[in-house]
């Protein structure tokens, strides 16, 4: 949800890399359906796995809870977003979610890639 919101809010600002510590074989299905409710199709994303590469790329790293399962490098910025975990939740506790995490991205898109 936080890449979907990251790629359609800020759009070329950002360059938008997701991936997991143990991504799961499909995107929760409650997750793509909220995001759709807000315009923002994620339904044909899929999970991947995070690596090392992709972290060497980052100039922002967000973590949701990975813990010792991400790599660190000295120099790269780092937040870990304490989040309920969607999966298993039900659509109004998954909406809560969508919600917070919009308002970090969009705090996040301020932050970094501010408009003119």
């Amino acid at each position: 949800m936080a890449a979907g919101y990251l790629q359609a809010l800020a759009g070329d600002r950002v360059d938008v890399l997701s991936a997991g510590s143990e991504p799961k074989d499909q995107i929760n299905p409650i997750a793509v359906d909220a995001m759709a409710e807000e315009g923002i199709d994620i339904a044909n994303n899929t999970p991947k796995l995070l690596t090392v590469d992709a972290v060497k790329e980052s100039d922002v790293v967000i973590t949701m809870g990975c813990g010792d399962a991400c790599p660190i490098f000295p120099g790269k910025r780092y937040e870990d977003w304490q989040l309920d975990d969607p999966a298993g939740q039900n659509a109004e506790a998954v909406r809560r979610i969508r919600d917070e995490i919009r308002a970090r991205v969009e705090a996040l898109i301020t932050e970094l890639a501010p408009t003119a």
